[in-house]
């Protein structure tokens, strides 16, 4: 469902209107207000964003992005411990060895294992994908000689599986070359097509974390499991860990957003530091949002903090659980909000989303969601990299220039330009008030 024409909220409903006229009542409502949110900016250009924090600034609120909610631990751990890391393209090529914890690139990145990692044709290391279709072979014509048993003998009671973390790679699997280990809570897709496979109990991600630290320091483990997994499992898969020429560990919000959080994360830099004592191993998060890593760039090259930026006193602070939006929204502490390119209404813990709608709200998107629907100020803008060009970030940190492929609806324009117009009208009209 796709915005066409900017709206105003009269008499309790939206009512189309002209872009000067929407763009004049943002610029009322922000420059009005004493302390606004300004939130998004994950799926919009890094030129964008730079305005965005340029208008934060002249407003005095607290800007911030999608990482607050998502990779937030993760940056709050590289602050304190680093992060050894490289480009996408260098795991491609030169990468044995893939683990995904707490993620499922299958169905959440669904080109990142054909591209970069396991299926990927790299110029040093060959793609795991045709041991990997050997695999599903097996795997079916073992199904289909269990049918054709069932039908000509009589019916056995079905054997009780074991437990999923005792899962064994079959011998084929042990294979030279890409090998690809991953660990979860469940059983996604993603673990289907693994070498290994280890599924840690909820909320353990940390103990397992400890265990595999302790394991490749050649240190003994004085229980039989730990987070629900057998030792001897772990040690083998230290051992893979050990004895790849080099590593890649990403993670996702399985280990961000379960219990421990930025503790998880430092366990995770600590065992790839740990790790890179024996051999070679980077690590990266998985991030979101398709520029949410521009964000962060942009964020900490103009304030010098990556989210969570409060400008209320001149100056940018920092302190995440206290500048960030979704306390300062339960706090009852805000009194307006723009957001661009997000939908937080649908996604905010409830109390924080109430307090979001109660005040004038300032929506800039292309699509009708859940928080246009509230917006009292309601502008569509145009798709980055298919309708406007710009830049963003990779999630390896590398900028990809977008291209403009074809041109917007008429009357439709760019977040960058929908927010210099607003800039200019809020300094116009305080110039107005000063004046005055």
């Amino acid at each position: 469902h796709r915005v066409l024409k900017p709206m105003i909220r009269k008499n309790g409903g939206l009512v189309k209107t002209t872009l000067k006229e929407a763009v004049r009542r943002a610029a009322e409502i922000l420059a009005e207000a004493n302390y606004p949110v300004l939130y998004g900016w994950s799926s919009t250009s890094c030129e964008a964003i730079s305005v965005g924090i340029e208008l934060a600034e002249e407003v005095g609120g607290v800007i911030d992005n999608t990482s607050v909610v998502c990779h937030g631990p993760s940056i709050l751990s590289i602050q304190n411990v680093g992060i050894p890391s490289c480009t996408l393209g260098q795991i491609r090529h030169r990468a044995d060895l893939i683990v995904y914890w707490g993620s499922n690139p299958w169905s959440a990145h669904p080109r990142h294992i054909e591209r970069y990692t396991a299926f990927a044709e790299g110029r040093f290391k060959k793609s795991a994908w045709r041991s990997y279709v050997n695999k599903v072979k097996a795997l079916v014509g073992r199904k289909k000689l269990q049918s054709a048993i069932k039908r000509l003998f009589v019916k056995k009671p079905a054997p009780v599986p074991p437990p999923i973390s005792e899962y064994k790679p079959y011998p084929f699997i042990t294979k030279e070359g890409r090998k690809l280990i991953v660990i979860d809570v469940r059983r996604t897709k993603s673990a289907e097509i693994a070498d290994y496979f280890v599924q840690v109990e909820p909320n353990k991600d940390y103990e397992l974390l400890q265990a595999f630290r302790m394991l490749i320091r050649d240190q003994e483990l004085e229980v039989d499991r730990v987070a629900g997994v057998p030792v001897e499992y772990l040690e083998e898969v230290a051992d893979i860990m050990v004895s790849c020429d080099f590593g890649a560990l990403f993670f996702g919000l399985g280990l961000t957003m379960s219990s421990g959080k930025l503790r998880n994360i430092d366990a995770a830099l600590s065992l790839v530091r740990d790790l890179n004592m024996r051999t070679k191993f980077i690590i990266m998060p998985m991030r979101g949002h398709f520029n949410v890593t521009g964000a962060n760039i942009v964020f900490t090259w103009q304030t010098g903090y990556p989210y969570a930026v409060d400008f209320s006193l001149g100056y940018p602070r920092y302190n995440p659980g206290e500048t960030s939006v979704v306390d300062v929204l339960l706090r009852k502490e805000s009194d307006a909000a723009i957001i661009v390119a997000s939908d937080p209404v649908s996604s905010f813990p409830r109390k924080a989303a109430e307090h979001l709608v109660k005040n004038p709200l300032i929506v800039i998107d292309p699509h009708m969601n859940v928080t246009a629907q509230m917006a009292d100020v309601l502008i569509p803008s145009a798709f980055v990299g298919i309708e406007a060009s710009g830049t963003a970030y990779r999630m390896d940190h590398v900028p990809i220039p977008l291209k403009k492929v074809v041109n917007p609806p008429r009357g439709i324009h760019p977040d960058e330009e929908i927010l210099r117009r607003i800039l200019k009208e809020v300094r116009r009209i305080k110039k107005k008030e000063e004046a005055a």
